[in-house]
């Protein structure tokens, strides 16, 4: 049992009301059981909603207080970012679920690559809030690039 990226799976949950559905995930249901979460949605936001990214840092940096997460319009998110990551977090102990499919390039799930905060499509190197809580309580993350 694995969790999973819901837009990964075809649920219309991305920040533009789109899914992101990607034919290795869904021919991997055929020999597991993938659990779908959108922790944005978890965290309260809205679908669709405004883009959002990191500011010039990293999930991990979000966690420990050191910078924030902002939409396109400059509100603060934060706060609903690290409550998707702990939602998320609960799920998957309640499940006892070890491995985590994210979607690269996510301020939520992206793992080792992310938008840099600028919203200009630039990356850089870090995790995503949700995967750098997930990472930080032992719990493996991929993403659909690494299947």
């Amino acid at each position: 049992m694995k969790l999973v990226s819901a837009c990964l799976l075809g649920l219309k949950c991305t920040w533009d009301g789109k899914s992101k559905r990607n034919e290795k995930i869904i021919k991997l249901l055929k020999k597991e059981v993938l659990i779908p979460v959108c922790p944005e949605q978890l965290g309260g936001l809205p679908t669709p909603r405004i883009p959002q990214e990191i500011q010039g840092c990293s999930g991990e940096d979000v966690l420990a207080r050191i910078c924030k997460v902002k939409n396109k319009s400059g509100q603060d998110i934060t706060k609903q970012f690290i409550k998707g990551a702990k939602e998320t977090l609960k799920i998957a102990k309640q499940l006892n679920i070890k491995e985590f499919i994210g979607k690269s390039k996510s301020p939520s799930c992206g793992s080792g690559l992310i938008y840099d905060g600028t919203f200009s499509g630039k990356l850089a190197r870090g995790d995503g809030v949700t995967t750098a809580l997930l990472k930080r309580n032992g719990i493996k993350v991929i993403t659909e690039k690494d299947l």
